[in-house]
């Protein structure tokens, strides 16, 4: 299944770095846009990425911003989402292990791209420990309806 990407304008340069170093490992991404510097509403580009993963058509997703804020509220939005901005392998290892994460977003304006590349390759390699947090993770599901 490729890996849905997204950014709006503030995110396309990082966007693209990401893409390439998916690429340049063996994976097929889908590059949902934008790809153009003019300005664009980033839930447009959040809502088709948390799409594609809450539909099961990819088990990850990835979406770049100016502070990856932005994507991430708005994917999170969608049931069966999970979406955290990333700064280090750190995050993206426990976000994974422990939350069971399945969108990675990214700050363009608060990660350098060596360092994003990183935590994603981190992101997409780190399983669910499930265990003692797969309780909590049905609870973050759960509240969506509270």
């Amino acid at each position: 299944m490729a890996i849905p990407l997204a950014c709006d304008h503030a995110g396309l340069p990082l966007k693209l770095a990401l893409k390439a170093a998916l690429e340049a490992d063996g994976h097929d991404v889908a590059d949902l846009g934008t790809h153009g510097p003019g300005s664009v509403d980033y839930p447009d580009f959040a809502a088709q990425v948390a799409r594609a993963v809450a539909s099961g058509a990819a088990p990850f997703g990835i979406l770049v911003c100016g502070s990856g804020i932005g994507m991430a509220m708005t994917a999170n939005r969608h049931a069966g989402v999970r979406a955290a901005v990333l700064h280090d392998t750190t995050e993206a290892r426990l976000t994974r292990a422990h939350n069971d994460a399945n969108i990675a977003c990214f700050g363009a304006r608060t990660i350098g791209v060596e360092t994003a590349i990183d935590a994603l390759r981190m992101f997409l390699a780190t399983p669910f420990e499930g265990g003692r947090h797969a309780p909590r993770v049905a609870k973050i599901e759960a509240a969506r309806g509270a």
